[in-house]
C-alpha cells in the first residue's frame, strides 16, 4: 500500500493512494492514522486535486553517512569500518514539490539521493531479526547537503541540518519486504539530466545493521526517518534546478531549488 499524507481545502489527512497511471490516482481517504488502528473510509479524491505533503512528520531523522564505498570514494573519504550516524532536524523536512531554499551560508549546494525507512512503532535494541517488525515502509529522500560548509566547519549539524534540507515523499511504500528493500534501483536527475545510479544492494551496512546501531543508542518513534546512504555521482545544486529522485517499487520525488528569501 503506498500511504500519502495530503491536504484538502485547509485539512490534512492520510489516504491510500490507488491507481497505475500517474494522471488517474486517487486518494481513498484513512480514517485514524496509518501508524496505529485504521481503515479506509471509501471516500476517494483525485491526487491532482490535493497538495502532497511530506509523507510522515519525523520528530527524528537519522541519517548515516558513507554506507556506499564508492560515495565515500569520490569525495576522498575512507570507509567506516562501523555505521556513521548524524541527524537531520524535524524542521530540515519538506515534501514533494516543496522548494528547496537554497542557503545563503552557502556557494556548494549538492544533492543526495537516498532510500528512506520509515519507523512504524516505538523501539530500543532491535535484534537483527526482528527488524523488519518495526519497519512501517519506505520513500525517497533527498539529503541535501552545503558541501563547502561540511568541509568547512568537519561537524555537520548546519551542513546537512538547515531547513528545507530533507525532502521526502512522494508516499510511503508499505508492501516492500526487507530482502527487496535492500537491492532496489535508485537514481537521480537534475533537470531530467540523470546524475546519480544505483541500488541499494550496494550499501555497506545494510537496513539491518542501521537499525540495530542506532537502537543500541536511542529509541525511535513510529514516524521517524532513517536515512541510508548515498550512491556515487553527488553534485552542485543551482538556483532553478529541479531535482528528482526515482526508487524503484517506491515512486519519484520532485523539488525545485529556490534562492532563499
Amino acid at each position: 500500500m503506498r500511504i500519502a499524507r495530503f491536504s484538502i481545502d485547509g485539512n490534512v489527512a492520510f489516504g491510500a493512494v490507488e491507481g497505475d497511471k500517474q494522471d488517474e490516482l486517487v486518494l481513498d481517504i484513512i480514517k485514524g492514522i496509518p501508524f496505529a488502528d485504521h481503515e479506509l473510509s471509501g471516500t476517494k479524491v483525485p491526487l491532482s486535486k490535493v497538495r502532497l505533503l511530506p509523507p510522515v512528520l519525523p520528530n527524528k531523522v537519522v541519517a548515516f553517512g558513507r554506507n556506499y564505498a564508492e560515495h565515500a570514494k569520490e569525495l576522498g573519504n575512507a570507509v567506516p569500518d562501523a555505521p556513521f550516524a548524524f541527524f537531520k532536524p524535524s524542521t530540515s523536512v519538506i515534501g514533494p514539490g516543496d522548494e528547496i531554499q537554497y542557503p545563503s551560508f552557502s556557494t556548494e549546494l549538492h544533492h543526495e539521493a537516498e532510500l528512506a525507512v520509515v519507523i512504524g512503532r516505538m523501539c530500543r535494541e532491535v535484534p537483527r531479526d526482528r527488524v523488519k517488525d518495526v519497519i512501517f515502509g519506505y520513500t525517497c529522500a533527498n539529503d541535501i547537503t552545503a558541501r563547502d560548509v561540511q568541509r568547512r566547519e568537519k561537524q555537520w549539524a548546519r551542513a546537512k541540518g538547515f531547513d528545507t534540507s530533507c525532502p521526502l515523499g512522494p508516499w510511503v511504500e508499505t508492501d516492500l519486504d526487507l530482502e527487496r528493500a535492500n537491492d532496489l534501483t535508485l537514481q537521480l536527475t537534475v533537470n531530467g539530466e540523470q546524475r546519480q545510479l544505483g541500488r541499494t544492494s550496494e550499501m555497506i551496512h545494510p537496513i539491518e545493521d542501521l537499525i540495530v546501531n542506532i537502537t543500541e543508542a536511542m529509541t525511535l518513534l513510529p514516524g521517524d526517518v532513517v536515512l541510508t546512504g548515498t550512491p556515487a555521482g553527488v553534485g552542485p545544486l543551482n538556483v532553478g534546478d529541479e531535482v528528482a529522485v526515482t526508487i524503484e517499487g517506491i515512486g519519484t520525488l520532485t523539488n525545485k531549488v529556490v534562492k532563499r528569501g
